[in-house]
């Protein structure tokens, strides 16, 4: 059995995962589908202090992941099924290697891209849809590119994706984008980004060889078109990885999990969830790295037997 077990990694995960070990509770690290979290799928992070030339986003994982080995972290991959939170110790069913069963737990599962829904999306991933830039935009050189959204993540996917495509089309269904201004500056003076706003994407067409287009509707007018493109970027945001816990924690409308205000603090003692699986608002990686200190903090206070837990707060 373990004193502690942290579910996830990713910018929280790892930071836990760095104070753990540094405390000697020997943590047990499990990665699951995408080791390191949404940053290895990122370009250069230029926001992240200490780093006045930015890094890249695997780089910068790959740093923290190596930190928390240096003190003694252990890593799985795996992928949690179930968790029993019910009593403890806590049980967890892992794929591949069973059951664990540890005294406290660490949620840092993060958060997974949402998808359009519409026809032609989900059957054509891997033969021109997408949702990582930095993963599949070298395969386009020289190709004409979409990308749905209109948020700081499309904004960056498609200035991003100039860098291979010989064009990249927003796609947004609003008139407005909901993106920082320093991120939409960048979109609006890149010369290869050309805009189709007040649009809804219908239908992903695709042919023998792959994505051939997307079909839209004018909001304005109700005309629909289709606007031809060899690959298409979804990047409308992301949906918290909880589903795994049962409702056994207590989650927002969305999913995300519910914290005691100033803490990492789950409605189940001895559980503590740290970055974008907790955090609706504003998933940075430095936001993610200091819930992921504040959790193991709490963490080890919660094994010494210091820490009460009072989850009488409004939520």
């Amino acid at each position: 059995m373990r004193k502690t077990i942290v579910i996830g990694t990713g910018p929280a995960g790892l930071t836990a995962a760095i104070y753990l070990a540094r405390a000697n509770l020997n943590p047990l690290v499990i990665e699951g589908m995408e080791p390191g979290g949404q940053l290895t799928t990122t370009t250069e992070v230029e926001n992240f202090p200490g780093f006045p030339e930015g890094i890249m986003g695997p780089e910068l994982m790959d740093n923290m992941r190596k930190q928390a080995e240096r003190f003694g972290a252990e890593f799985m991959n795996g992928w949690v099924n179930k968790v029993d939170l019910g009593k403890r110790p806590f049980t967890l069913e892992v794929e591949g290697h069973g059951t664990l069963q540890a005294e406290t737990l660490i949620v840092s599962t993060g958060a997974s891209a949402k998808l359009l829904g519409i026809p032609g999306e989900k059957e054509n991933i891997g033969r021109g849809v997408s949702t990582c830039a930095t993963c599949d935009g070298f395969f386009f050189r020289n190709k004409k590119l979409i990308v749905v959204g209109g948020g700081d993540s499309a904004m960056e996917e498609a200035n991003f994706l100039t860098r291979f495509a010989t064009e990249v089309r927003v796609v947004h269904r609003r008139n407005e984008l909901r993106a920082s201004k320093i991120m939409q500056e960048r979109a609006r003076s890149n010369p290869k980004i050309t805009w189709s706003l007040n649009k809804t994407p219908l239908e992903v067409l695709a042919g023998d060889q792959g994505v051939t287009g997307l079909k839209v509707r004018d909001n304005a007018t109700g005309a629909e078109e289709i606007i031809e493109t060899d690959g298409i970027f979804v990047a409308i945001g992301h949906r918290p990885n909880t589903a795994f816990l049962g409702g056994q924690l207590e989650t927002d409308a969305l999913g995300y999990i519910v914290v005691k205000p100033g803490t990492t603090q789950t409605s189940v003692a001895g559980v503590f969830a740290c970055g974008d699986v907790q955090d609706p608002v504003y998933r940075q990686a430095i936001t993610a790295a200091g819930t992921g200190c504040m959790a193991a903090l709490e963490c080890e206070r919660f094994l010494e037997g210091s820490m009460t837990h009072d989850w009488s707060h409004a939520v």
